[in-house]
């Protein structure tokens, strides 16, 4: 494929379908689920996902890659009609980018010809893995021109790329958590099926299937892995989530805070699905929610005068003003609450107006002093300051962390220390679905 594919690597991410939280440390927000095709019936034999083949753009606008290997390995061009540069691991190499062209540069001064590309770094003997930035990759590594910068992705199995997704998404764990990494590892593979195809030969436009952030699922490769999530994967390989005969779009965060949300609750302009309703996480044991556990299901949060300046000025932004002036706030109100008591809108008062924001994108708007967006929506107004008759500080009470849609992440760990299953965890946050075979 000789291409410069538009846009820098934050351009490319745009089509995700769904934003996941980054593991029960933390969330953040998406647009609403996307539903596949019907599924074929079940295997007749347990699946290990070998036949599905992910592409996972590691970045986007590299303007250099380096590259190299724990044991022999070789640089093709696509498809290995030429054999580019082959190394023993301890040699370290880089991709060059020259326009929409592309060499392989060694640290003693040899170099390829500038050629079309894209190249293909695969291990050419077992037990080699790829490395890249300082960080190994199963499967194969490719590199492509574009005009930002050099596309890398990374091209393997999806039980393999769940090996480095899971641990990310849920840590590691101990040994009575396994039925909630069990539930993770189908709900991340059920997300995954729907973006990469079971034909391997249907290749992506982008190059890339899924991105390894948070726009997607957050990806890490070989150095995350851990033997007890693997361990999980391969228990349950194979295995996704369907409703009414369709693989289903599994989305997931850190901690509910006590109940879980509708889609219309947390995203505008999405459609309710039957198994994502809001539902109960009480532990019946306690009376408290099973995610209780979570070091972040109850939180405060404090902004001070420059901080509210900030989120009006986002508030506008995000509502489409051409000129973001945000002028002095003097009143902060929460507008109506949801089912599961979130936040349906938040109003800022200024003396130059009003401005309102909803659902999810308040998260966007209050953010802290480094950049990390508000933990949810489930929250209330706790305290106020005030000086010279506007809004000098805001102090939040909340519960939860992230959209609050679908699985429960810290929830499903307590109800693994409580004995319960993944199917039942799952079924629990999914009401209605089954687990079984996609193909």
């Amino acid at each position: 494929m000789r291409a410069l594919i538009a846009g820098a690597f934050g351009t490319l991410v745009a089509a995700a379908a769904f934003t996941v939280a980054c593991a029960p440390r933390g969330g953040s927000t998406g647009p609403g689920p996307v539903r596949a095709g019907p599924i074929s019936g079940e295997a007749n034999g347990r699946l290990d996902g070998r036949d599905r083949m992910a592409r996972i753009a590691l970045t986007g606008k590299a303007q250099q890659a380096p590259v190299s290997a724990t044991g022999r390995w070789r640089i093709d061009e696509q498809g290995g009609r030429t054999k580019l540069v082959t190394g023993k691991g301890t040699e370290h190499w880089r991709i060059e980018q020259q326009g929409g062209l592309l060499r392989v540069a060694g640290d003693n001064g040899d170099a390829t010809p500038w050629r079309e590309g894209p190249f293909v770094a695969r291990a050419s003997e077992g037990g080699s893995t790829l490395r890249f930035d300082n960080h190994r990759y199963r499967g194969e590594l490719w590199f492509t021109p574009t005009d930002s910068g050099i596309l890398v992705v990374n091209r393997l199995p999806v039980e393999d790329y769940l090996r480095g997704v899971v641990p990310i998404e849920l840590g590691t764990r101990q040994p009575g958590d396994r039925a909630a990494l069990e539930a993770q590892a189908i709900a991340a593979r059920s997300y995954a099926y729907i973006r990469v195809p079971a034909d391997v030969s249907v290749e992506p436009r982008s190059g890339w299937h899924m991105v390894a952030t948070v726009q997607n699922q957050v990806y890490a490769g070989m150095d995350v892995e851990a033997p007890i999530v693997n361990e999980a994967i391969d228990h349950t390989a194979g295995l996704v989530i369907r409703y009414d005969g369709l693989l289903v779009d599994a989305p997931y965060y850190s901690s509910c805070g006590g109940r879980t949300a509708s889609p219309k609750e947390s995203w505008r302009d999405v459609r309710d699905e039957p198994y994502l309703q809001s539902v109960d996480d009480t532990d019946p044991r306690t009376g408290r929610p099973y995610c209780d556990i979570s070091p972040r299901n109850h939180w405060t949060a404090e902004f001070d005068e420059g901080q509210l300046s900030e989120a009006v000025r986002r508030a506008l932004v995000a509502n489409g003003a051409r000129d973001p002036r945000p002028g002095v706030i003097t009143e902060m109100r929460v507008e109506g609450r949801t089912a599961s008591g979130r936040a349906t809108a938040l109003v800022l008062r200024t003396d130059r107006g009003d401005v309102t924001v909803r659902h999810n994108q308040i998260r966007n708007v209050l953010r802290d002093a480094r950049g990390a967006i508000l933990s949810s929506t489930y929250f209330s107004i706790d305290r106020e300051s005030r000086a010279r008759g506007y809004l000098s500080g805001v102090s939040l009470r909340g519960h939860g962390n992230g959209h609050g849609v679908g699985m429960c992440q810290w929830g499903a760990i307590g109800r693994s220390r409580a004995g319960i299953d993944a199917r039942t965890i799952l079924r629990h946050y999914y009401p209605g679905t089954v687990v079984g075979f996609a193909d």
